[in-house]
């Protein structure tokens, strides 16, 4: 099992102190994260992608090809790209440079966002949501398999036979489907064959198991092989020396956050109560000390019918560089070990 995390490229005060932090030094903190994670041998890193002030992963693909430099090993990945309000012709390229940049180790997890700022940004229209994505889903997919595409559709102008490049070392190059809740994306995974990962922010996770069922029954109907299905699971989490101090260190920030959201979307606001129902055997946040997240995440791989890799979304708590640090630190050197 592959793990790895996940990060918005977070610009928010740290750990509510007050205390400022700035685009640079957010930044070059990050950087510093995905580095120790390619060193304490941690198997992937990934950027999403948002168009907010709290956040600075709007070009991610930069950020990532900043990582590839500094790092060795490890993958580096979108997470998710928003593929609904991006012209795949662009996407492509830049994760195929990456690819070039990185000798291999580029990936996309493409899907069409739960954020929905980037539409109005780029003048798309949100009641297009699903028919955007379907379309450009299929671009992409025809520009990794072929150097000259012949292609149109209803939102963006045809190809007539135009070359794609640059051409990325790895043939082909790694697309997932990022998938929330919504059976019709699971089983649109499964039909073209893409490895499936699925974010999994609440609830509990083994309700989730027939969606995942769902994708894998596609796949085998279009003719893929069971070994082709693979599925990730993304989930927030924060690893500690000890349960306690993990919870506790966790809580204040993961509540800010999605207090936040419940006042932008109409949501009830987060309580302790809720909260601590998510740490319970079944529920979907991975925060504990090291065994702990490790048995926990056993536990979802045999309720999910087996999983190939984890993403941890540290970034929700807004914890400080430095606890981040120690817990890349014990993904790496405790949770993996556990989990190979």
């Amino acid at each position: 099992m592959e793990i790895g995390i996940d990060s918005f490229a977070s610009n928010l005060l740290d750990n509510g102190t007050g205390t400022t932090i700035s685009g640079v030094e957010a930044m070059g903190q990050l950087l510093d994260r995905i580095e120790h994670a390619d060193q304490v041998g941690l198997d992937v890193f990934g950027i999403g992608e948002h168009h907010r002030s709290e956040y600075l992963d709007s070009a991610p693909a930069v950020i990532l090809a900043a990582a590839a430099a500094r790092t060795k090993q490890i993958r580096l990945t979108s997470a998710v790209t928003v593929l609904s309000a991006a012209d795949p012709v662009r996407v492509f390229q830049e994760y195929a440079t990456l690819d070039l940049i990185s000798q291999g180790r580029a990936e996309m997890v493409v899907g069409r966002g739960s954020s929905i700022e980037a539409f109005p940004l780029f003048g798309f229209d949100l009641n297009d949501y699903d028919a955007l994505f379907a379309e450009k889903l299929d671009l992409l997919l025809n520009i990794r398999d072929n150097e000259h595409v012949k292609w149109s559709g209803d939102f963006r102008p045809a190809l007539t036979g135009q070359g794609i490049y640059p051409r990325p070392v790895q043939k082909p190059l790694p697309i997932w489907l990022g998938v929330g809740g919504t059976p019709a994306s699971f089983a649109r995974a499964g039909s073209l064959g893409l490895p499936l990962m699925v974010a999994i922010i609440g609830g509990d996770t083994h309700r989730f198991r027939p969606l995942v069922d769902l994708y894998r029954k596609a796949g085998l109907q279009a003719g893929y092989a069971p070994e082709q299905l693979i599925v990730g699971l993304h989930s927030l989490g924060y690893v500690a020396e000890t349960t306690r101090e993990a919870v506790e260190e966790t809580f204040p920030g993961y509540a800010r956050t999605f207090n936040k959201r419940a006042q932008e979307r109409g949501g009830a606001p987060v309580t302790r109560a809720m909260f601590d129902a998510q740490l319970g055997p079944l529920g979907a946040l991975l925060v504990g000390n090291p065994e702990e997240v490790a048995a926990k995440i056993q536990r979802h791989n045999k309720a999910l019918g087996g999983i190939s890799r984890v993403t941890f979304q540290l970034d929700i708590a807004t914890l400080p560089h430095a606890k981040l640090m120690q817990t890349i630190n014990l993904l790496g050197t405790r949770v993996a070990p556990l989990l190979r």
